[in-house]
């Protein structure tokens, strides 16, 4: 840090002294010397500014943005109003962080306290948290709610997305808690199958799903969370918050958490983040939330404040005895999320979702035509997966990029998961499907 301190050699030697050392290196003598750096650091040599710029320009330039989207899985391409960046990039907002003297930034927990509104209004829960990291990290935090000394085993289907299953997993090997990933089958989480697993268990903490469910399909949810429900745990559902506009709240199927990510709101694709991971709970569960909670009340003059509330201090205290470490939220993402749905409104929202509905059932007609088969005969949101001949995939793939076309994710051989939403054109879907067409000809 020498090179960024603003003091010169001699005022350093000054402040070693005044502590009673002679030297850099014995501030580090409580270190052992097997384990000290020996030599330099081999990293480049400081540059300009303009040299920085120019290097950072030159790796941006490796990026390939397709000027057409066609995937999704967790991370989707929607239209941003621009009030949205506009607003956020204020200088008063540009901060991830609440101050641990919170009550002293009162725009900023305000903002906190209209997100949580609008993510309760959206998923039709009673308390919202201020966020945490991503949705695969909500997921997780719900499950960890859920879990006490007698039931300890959690439930997660495998028509999550794969990230999600594995920060349960992380999270469950860390607890010491027992995990059961529940098969699919045609698309969606076996209820068979977890009425049979459930039946053998009295320790059930509760069911993770997705819906929509990671192959795009509308899940059964209302019976699952029945069946979870019997069996004495609770009932999670992971929703992308678009499809809100569209379909059933988690609280209209009857769950105890609601959580996702956050990023289809206001939040371009950035090459993966940063994103927010959205959380709210029924009224009996809002003390379990983690991280913090912005509440309401008065001031001294009797006027409205906002004030960090229900905060579990544990988080910081008992470390790996607390039930949650998240101590912190996406406050700037979070303001994002906010900003966008105020932008777009409850009609706004419904239209988007609507587009995107029409749009991918219009994709999947056209995709059917062309050659590639839908592997699922179930309803779906924006999402849904193809079945094509083997070896398929790549060869179409390379094509459509060829094109400036980002197609499907591949999933296994032959099967790809495409996405659509309100940004795609019924031009770009008709040339897509001529181009899948043609390659399919060919192969």
């Amino acid at each position: 840090m020498g090179s960024y301190v603003p003091n010169t050699p001699k005022e350093q030697l000054d402040m070693l002294h005044s502590i009673g050392r002679e030297s850099f290196d014995s501030l580090f003598s409580d270190v052992p010397e097997a384990v000290r750096l020996k030599d330099p650091l081999k990293i480049p040599e400081g540059r300009s500014e303009m040299e920085v710029i120019s290097h950072m320009k030159g790796l941006a330039e490796q990026n390939r943005v397709f000027p057409h989207i066609f995937r999704g899985a967790g991370a989707y391409r929607h239209y941003i109003p621009a009030i949205v960046p506009s607003v956020v990039s204020k200088e008063e907002f540009v901060t991830a962080y609440t101050p641990y003297q919170a009550e002293i930034s009162q725009g900023l927990l305000q903002s906190i306290f209209e997100y949580q509104t609008m993510i309760c209004e959206l998923t039709g829960m009673d308390a919202s948290n201020a966020s945490v990291y991503d949705g695969a990290t909500a997921a997780a935090e719900a499950a960890a709610m859920c879990r006490d000394r007698k039931r300890r085993t959690v439930y997660i289907s495998s028509a999550l997305s794969p990230q999600t299953i594995s920060v349960v997993k992380t999270y469950c090997f860390g607890s010491g808690a027992r995990l059961v990933i529940i098969p699919e089958k045609d698309g969606v989480t076996d209820l068979k199958a977890l009425k049979t697993a459930l039946a053998k268990d009295t320790a059930a903490a509760c069911l993770c799903i997705a819906q929509p469910n990671y192959y795009g399909c509308l899940e059964p949810a209302g019976a699952l969370g029945e069946a979870i429900h019997e069996a004495g745990g609770k009932f999670i559902i992971s929703c992308n918050p678009i499809s809100l506009g569209l379909l059933k709240s988690p609280a209209e199927y009857g769950a105890d958490i609601a959580v996702g990510d956050g990023q289809p709101l206001g939040m371009p694709l950035s090459f993966g983040g940063p994103y927010l991971g959205f959380m709210a709970a029924r009224q009996d569960m809002a003390r379990k939330l983690p991280g913090r909670i912005v509440g309401e009340t008065k001031d001294s003059r009797g006027e409205r404040a906002f004030v960090l509330t229900l905060q579990a201090r544990e988080q910081q205290k008992k470390k790996k005895k607390a039930s949650s470490n998240i101590c912190s939220n996406q406050a700037l993402c979070a303001l994002t999320a906010s900003v966008y749905l105020s932008a777009m409104g409850s009609e706004g929202l419904k239209q988007a979702a609507s587009l995107c509905a029409s749009k991918a059932h219009y994709l999947q007609k056209i995709l059917e035509e062309a050659g590639l088969k839908p592997k699922y005969g179930q309803p779906f949101f924006h999402e849904f997966v193809t079945a094509g001949p083997a070896g398929s995939s790549s060869l179409i793939l390379k094509e459509l990029e060829q094109k400036g076309f980002l197609g499907g994710l591949p999933l296994s051989d032959g099967e790809l998961l495409w996405c659509a939403t309100e940004m795609n054109t019924k031009d770009e879907m008709d040339q897509l499907a001529e181009i899948v067409s043609n390659c399919l000809k060919c192969s």
